[in-house]
Formats: C-alpha cells, structure tokens, sequence
C-alpha cells in the first residue's frame, strides 16, 4: 500500500530550498507529507508523526492536511491551493493575468503567449493566484484540473 511519509526536517530543508530558489519562499508553515514519490500537503493540525502512524493503521488515510504541491524531476509545482496559502512568500516567477487571460486559464485553456519566464510559474489575477503553469517560449501549459475548471459561456 501506497503510505503517506512524514518528511523529516532534512526532506523539508530541501523542499524548501527548491521553493527558494523557484518562488523566493522561505518558509513552509507546518508538517510536510509525502504520497507517492510526487504529491506534497501541507498539514498544520495538533498530530503528531506517531499519532498520524497510528491513525494509518487503522484506516486509510487519502491525504494529511491540503495538497499543495507535485514533484517533477526535482522541480515543483505548486497547486492551486499551494499558490493561495503561500502568496504572501511568494516573490518570483509570477505571471500576471489579464481579465481575458484568467478566464482562459479557468477553462483550462494553455495559454499561447511569448513569456522571458521559463519551467513552473505562478498566474495570479490581481490579488487572486491561480495555480501554476509550465511556460516554455511560445506558450504557458495549463494544470488545472478538469473538475475544477469553468464551463465555457456559450454551454
């Protein structure tokens, strides 16, 4: 079975470190957690690691705290609720939205525009951040996910 991991304060340095280095955030508030070898929470409840081990045992447990982030190849990108809890930190690599352009990217809709940013990004819409994308040269991949992606206007 696929276990959640507490990551230890070493797994969380560096998890950190990456999100210095790609977002200029410096702090991850509360226990990081692990499931699989990609989906990162964020948990800030009063269990402790034992206390987690021991509710595992007795059920399964799909998830600690809210999912915030996806690892790939040592790179990562933030999810929708990742960009919103930690917009305060966040200083780099931002891709600012226009009213257009955000609708497009709820739709889950890549965007087709020349960007100097390069690898994960994070769109924000005035004071509103709306996950990550993945901006090459000509272009800005979408991950939003299709259950949570608008419905077109003319449907």
């Amino acid at each position: 079975m696929n276990r959640l991991k507490i990551l230890n304060i070493h797994e969380k340095k560096e998890i950190e470190e990456n999100l210095i280095k790609r977002f200029g955030i410096k702090e991850i508030p509360g226990t990081l957690a692990r499931r699989g070898a990609e989906r990162l929470f964020i948990f800030q409840g009063s269990f402790d690691k034992k206390q987690i081990k021991e509710l595992e045992n007795a059920a399964f447990v799909e998830r600690l705290g809210i999912y915030f982030a996806k690892l790939f190849e040592g790179e990562i990108r933030l999810s929708i609720e990742g960009t919103q809890l930690l917009k305060s930190q966040i200083k780099k690599n931002v891709f600012e939205l226009n009213k257009e352009q955000a609708e497009e990217w709820m739709m889950g809709r890549e965007l087709l525009i020349k960007t100097e940013l390069k690898g994960f990004i994070v769109m924000k819409y005035k004071d509103n951040y709306m996950g990550s994308g993945k901006a090459s040269e000509n272009k800005i991949g979408n991950f939003i996910p299709k259950n949570r992606r608008l419905k077109n206007k003319e449907n």
